[in-house]
C-alpha cells in the first residue's frame, strides 16, 4: 500500500488482535501515520497497542512529513476527509475515506485516542507561556506562537501533555488486560516505580518538543526491557 500523504511504499505490521484474529497494519515513519482500515484500531489487544507504543517511541526523534492536503484513499483514490473526534475528554482527529475503507491518523493523534497524552490545562498553559514564547507542535512539526495560541495553526491540534503517571497507569493497565487469567508477576510494581523514575526525568523538560521526544524514547526503553 502506499502512503496517503507522500505516496511511498508503507509498511506492514502484523499485529495480535481481539478472539484470535490478525490485524495487518500499514504504517509510514517518514510522515509518523498509521493506515487503519475499518475498524482496526479498536481490535487491537493491550499488547499489539503497546507495540505500537513502543514503535512511536522509537520513532519520535526522527523527521517527519508534514501531512499534505488532499491525502487520498489508498483503496478508492477519493480524497479523505477530516474527522474530529473525542476519547473521555480527550480531543483527537485523522482522515476518514467517505467510502468507510479506512482512515489516516498520525502518530500524535492515536496516542490522543488511546487516552496516552492529554490537552494542557490554562493553569499549565500560562505556565508555559511564563517561560518559552514558542514551541513546535508534536503532531505536525509546526512552530506554535504561545503569545496568541493554544493550537497549532497548521494542523489544528491543541496544546497536549505526555502525564507520566498517567502514561504509567495506561501502561500497567493495558499489561494487566493482555495478562488476564494469568499469575500477577511479582516484580510489576519494581518495574513500574523504575519507569516512572525515568519518565519523571524526561518530564521536566516536557515543556518542550524534545520533552515530549524524550518522555516517548524512555517509554520505548521500558517497554523493550518488559
Amino acid at each position: 500500500m502506499t502512503c496517503p500523504n507522500c505516496s511511498r511504499e508503507m509498511t506492514q505490521q502484523i499485529l495480535a488482535g481481539h478472539l484470535g484474529s490478525s490485524v495487518t497494519l500499514d504504517l509510514c515513519v517518514e510522515c509518523h501515520v498509521f493506515w487503519f482500515d475499518l475498524h482496526e484500531s479498536i481490535q487491537l489487544t493491550p499488547a499489539s497497542t503497546l507495540k505500537l507504543f513502543r514503535l512511536i517511541g522509537e520513532e519520535a526523534s526522527s523527521e517527519r512529513r508534514a501531512l499534505a492536503a488532499g491525502a487520498k484513499c489508498p483503496r478508492c483514490g477519493l480524497t479523505l476527509k477530516d474527522v474530529h473526534d473525542l476519547q473521555r475528554t480527550t480531543k483527537f482527529q485523522y482522515r476518514r475515506c467517505p467510502r468507510e475503507h479506512g482512515r489516516l491518523t498520525t502518530f500524535f493523534d492515536f496516542l490522543r485516542e488511546k487516552n496516552f497524552i492529554k490537552p494542557m490545562s490554562p493553569e499549565q498553559i500560562a505556565e508555559l507561556r511564563r517561560n518559552i514564547d514558542t514551541v513546535n507542535c508534536s503532531n505536525c512539526g509546526a512552530a506554535i506562537d504561545l503569545t496568541r495560541d493554544t493550537a497549532c495553526g497548521h494542523c489544528g491540534s491543541a496544546l497536549s501533555v505526555l502525564d507520566a503517571n498517567q502514561a504509567q497507569t495506561l501502561v500497567a493497565e493495558l499489561r494487566a488486560a493482555d495478562r488476564s487469567g494469568q499469575p500477577v508477576d511479582p516484580t510489576l510494581p519494581l518495574r513500574l516505580e523504575q519507569a516512572r523514575r525515568e519518565v519523571d526525568v524526561a518530564f521536566e523538560q516536557i515543556d518542550t518538543e524534545s520533552g515530549v521526544v524524550e518522555t516517548l524514547q524512555s517509554l520505548a526503553r521500558w517497554l523493550n526491557r518488559t
